[in-house]
């Protein structure tokens, strides 16, 4: 059993062939599917995914960072509304990304812990996005922290010691794709990182693992990367796959 615990299957990109991508995600064990929210825009196509699919969905409700733009007010309006109105398992995409543009850093950080907030009002888990930000991310979440703050980095590719500080803030690591590729490094300390801090994601469509690597990524790739992490663990698949299961459960509640 299987939680893709970010994947974005409601998006464009598998308009022609969803009902497939997700039939080949169930015959690889994937039993659910954690869908994070973009921005304003991509609402409608997020619920209309979770109303075909309400068994296998599990929705999270959020501005990404590199949708904050000048309109960024308007936009946590409409999320928070949504979030008050609908049934969502964790607040997400959200987090800080200055890898594209720093333009709207100060907007960012605002909206990351506005973000934080509504997570401690309604006791959900987040799912963070950092990207050449985790001094930032770090910063606002040791402001912001309380006991029952949780949730995962997001496409974890920092360091031993960022690893260490995420596990430490009572936060799991999202690991993905980037733990099959040559340059990704990650998969040289990871094994010091328990499973018991691990979730698996496949970001779908982006961030396909090797041998797909720049071609569309789907949920049923998320196989490779368990398989991946069973050598890194050198764990029997079944033994690490009830710790992923089991972890995404804890993280989610559902």
């Amino acid at each position: 059993m299987i939680v893709d615990t970010h994947t974005h299957i409601f998006v464009s990109q598998f308009d022609k062939d969803r009902d497939q991508v997700i039939q080949r995600a169930k015959d690889a064990g994937v039993e659910k599917f954690v869908l994070p929210n973009i921005d304003v825009e991509s609402i409608d196509r997020l619920k209309q995914c979770v109303n075909e699919y309400p068994v296998d969905m599990l929705p999270l409700m959020g501005l990404h960072p590199t949708s904050v733009k000048e309109d960024y007010k308007e936009q946590l309006s409409v999320i928070q509304q949504e979030l008050d109105a609908g049934t969502y398992y964790g607040i997400g995409e959200i987090g800080i990304d200055l890898y594209w543009d720093k333009t709207y850093l100060k907007q960012q950080q605002e909206v990351f812990q506005k973000q934080l907030q509504w997570a401690k009002e309604r006791t959900l888990p987040v799912s963070i996005h950092i990207r050449d930000a985790f001094d930032e991310v770090f910063e606002i979440i040791e402001q912001e922290k309380f006991p029952n703050l949780t949730g995962v980095f997001h496409c974890f590719t920092g360091t031993f010691e960022q690893a260490r500080r995420a596990v430490d803030l009572n936060f799991y690591l999202g690991i993905g794709g980037v733990v099959t590729f040559k340059n990704g490094k990650i998969d040289k300390f990871l094994h010091q990182i328990p499973p018991h801090y691990i979730v698996v994601e496949t970001d779908a469509p982006w961030l396909a693992p090797t041998p797909y690597r720049g071609k569309r990524n789907e949920p049923a790739y998320i196989d490779i990367v368990v398989n991946k992490l069973s050598e890194i663990y050198q764990m029997k698949r079944k033994e690490l796959e009830c710790i992923l299961f089991h972890n995404s459960m804890d993280i989610f509640n559902f």
